[in-house]
């Protein structure tokens, strides 16, 4: 199992399940009960946040390896990597993150590495579920009527505050 300074806890599924809606609100569930939360997402293609025309973007795409912009706001660091010839695994990313004061890392996606995870499935998805074959899923988040008999505690997706209610539940016993 990976581990990490803080509680990790993934929703894993196929695209076009609605991981990202889901997380959205419920990123937005425990900020309001007073969580302080990180987020890893796994991208499935290239992808950039910054943008020609932008002073940081030229600087960039002039040779630096790594641009960090500040302001009073925020700040990101962007790290160029074209040597690198496979995903980042998120063991490697979870150390980029300050953990001091996160009360729960959330991670979308890395489906294959070994953590807890939480998987969404709706309808939409032709795939077999996840859980099946994953012995770190530990919930089914659907709206499908499932009769699962797997140990799997079971969500209903059209429910974000039970399923906040849950993640609360795997923060408490899971702080160190």
């Amino acid at each position: 199992m990976i581990e990490a300074p803080c509680p990790l806890l993934g929703f894993v599924g196929y695209s076009g399940s609605g991981k990202t809606t889901l997380l959205t609100q419920l990123i937005a569930l425990l900020r309001e009960r007073g969580y302080q939360l990180g987020v890893i997402k796994h991208a499935h293609h290239q992808f950039d946040i910054d943008y020609p025309g932008k002073d940081s973007y030229e600087l960039r795409h002039a040779g630096a390896s790594q641009m960090l912009v500040a302001s009073q706001n925020r700040w990101a660091l962007i790290t160029e990597t074209p040597l690198q010839n496979h995903d980042p695994q998120l063991e490697e990313l979870i150390p980029k993150l300050d953990c001091d004061g996160l009360d729960l890392i959330l991670v979308e996606g890395f489906k294959h590495a070994a953590y807890t995870k939480l998987e969404v499935y709706r309808d939409v998805v032709s795939h077999s579920p996840l859980y099946v074959d994953d012995p770190q899923i530990i919930a089914l988040i659907t709206e499908l009527p499932t009769d699962i008999d797997a140990g799997l505690s079971l969500l209903d997706i059209n429910n974000p505050p039970a399923i906040a209610d849950f993640v609360e539940a795997f923060i408490q016993q899971n702080r160190g």
